[in-house]
């Protein structure tokens, strides 16, 4: 029965111009998927609602309106956008074994997913670059990062992100499919998706590498610069303590930097070179990939950042 499934399966994605994909929840747990959505809807809840407490409270309070908490803002709102474009066909999934999703679906996911993915790398060197300004420069901080100079850099971000992505994704609509296409992810991921394709890939494994570099390529090395001239900066600083209050502004970002970077790094190295790994572990790494930044984010800034600490036990009722 199983076997006539995938024959029918494979015969309508030959005869179809517009093919079917079947995501994956959890490979060997698909009889306790109920179960592993509740961790799964708790982690999401703690996403959106750190990271909307974050911008809510950066919007609602006047003394928050700096260049440091502006890049703050633009980083939940880009963990937001993470969160919501996984979670609904994860949790289709989970709850109801909603496995299916066309192509076009498929891209429109894919564009929201990638697409948030580069901007958060963005945000964090923009992020970067404020914690330069303010630890190189503190007497020019503000007529550096002046609000009109905040609003090019979000707009870069966000036009670097669809150059970028565009293109990728149209590339995608020419591609013929003619296997049985099981997807490995609760979602739509690019390298997943051209790896079911039975026509030449060339171009888009290509394109897929001029973007890593432009993204990944680029934003790790200048935030490393970043550190390396803010290190330098501050073992300038005769003070041992005026070091530690220099060095504590950027244990957030370091912090958001690793755990965006290194699941990121570790997904892209279990897909080139973990062929033989279990399917649980690439399923799980995609999750956490996804899932860590969003969770975290708000956590680590709301124990570390005085000020946001403050105006949000502020918001909170109290007896």
């Amino acid at each position: 029965m199983l076997q006539i499934l995938d024959n029918m399966e494979i015969l309508r994605n030959l005869t179809s111009t517009f093919p079917t994909f079947l995501l994956t929840g959890i490979p060997g747990l698909e009889t306790v998927h109920t179960w592993i959505s509740i961790p799964f809807c708790c982690l999401y809840a703690i996403a959106l609602s750190g990271n909307s407490m974050v911008l809510f409270v950066i919007i609602t309070q006047q003394s928050l309106h700096e260049p440091m908490y502006y890049f703050l803002s633009m980083l939940s709102a880009t963990d937001l956008g993470l969160t919501v474009s996984t979670m609904l066909t994860t949790l289709a999934i989970l709850w109801f074994n909603a496995r299916e999703i066309s192509l076009d679906a498929c891209i429109i996911q894919m564009f929201f997913l990638h697409g948030f993915t580069v901007m958060e790398s963005g945000v964090l060197v923009a992020m970067s670059f404020d914690r330069y300004v303010a630890i190189c420069y503190p007497l020019r901080y503000t007529t550096i990062l002046t609000n009109s100079r905040i609003i090019q850099i979000g707009l870069l971000v966000i036009i670097r992100t669809v150059v970028l992505i565009v293109p990728l994704l149209l590339l995608l609509k020419p591609l013929y499919f003619c296997k049985a296409n099981v997807l490995s992810h609760s979602y739509c991921y690019h390298p997943d998706v051209i790896k079911l394709a039975c026509s030449d890939t060339r171009a888009n494994s290509i394109c897929g590498l001029i973007d890593l570099g432009l993204t990944t390529g680029v934003d790790t090395p200048c935030i490393v610069l970043s550190y390396i001239l803010i290190i330098r900066s501050v073992l300038s600083i005769a003070s041992p303590e005026e070091r530690h209050k220099a060095f504590s502004t950027c244990v957030s970002h370091i912090g958001a930097v690793t755990i965006f970077y290194i699941p990121m790094m570790s997904l892209s190295l279990v897909h080139r070179y973990g062929l033989s790994a279990p399917k649980v572990v690439h399923s799980m790494m995609a999750n956490t990939y996804l899932l860590l930044p969003p969770v975290l984010n708000p956590i680590i800034y709301s124990v570390k950042t005085k000020q946001i600490r403050r105006a949000i036990l502020r918001l909170l009722p109290t007896k």
